[in-house]
């Protein structure tokens, strides 16, 4: 009569079949493997986040010195117009010119401000490289040539 309760007696540990240490190297490899792809998309991620902010910055400081160009051009046309004032003024009696000087000053101050500001951003943001990936990179490549930290 055969209990149904009774478990079967499990062998004692031995060396591993030949078929064993194979399966387990293979599985490692396949383990490095996926590992390997996971970081490279993780690094390419990174890059991917640092070129898109740094492209921002420059597209923010290229919008900002249009518009720092936009008012030097008019400032531009307000110093020509007093200029116009004033040979008015010499040649013929009149006083109305300093005001065209005086709003021309005013968007040449905010076209430098506005230019400076650009100037910064660009380079703030120039060259486009995804620095922190590419050190990360680095990093991950002596690490795998076993280099890291020693």
């Amino acid at each position: 009569m055969a209990t149904p309760d009774v478990t079967p007696p499990v062998p004692p540990p031995g060396p591993p079949a030949p078929g064993d240490s194979d399966k387990s190297v293979a599985e490692l490899v396949i383990d490095v493997s996926e590992r390997a792809s996971t970081l490279v998309r993780e690094e390419i991620e990174l890059a991917k986040a640092e070129i898109s902010e740094k492209v921002g910055k420059l597209l923010r400081g290229s919008v900002v010195g249009l518009a720092a160009g936009v008012f030097a051009f008019l400032a531009l046309i307000l110093a020509m117009h007093g200029f116009a004032w004033l040979i008015n003024d010499l040649f013929f009696d009149g006083e109305t010119w300093p005001g065209f000087f005086i709003e021309a000053a005013l968007f040449l101050l905010i076209a430098a401000a506005a230019g400076l500001f650009a100037y910064r951003s660009v380079q703030a943001g120039a060259p486009p490289l995804p620095e922190q990936a590419i050190a990360e990179a680095k990093r991950t490549k002596e690490m795998l040539e076993g280099d890291g930290g020693q």
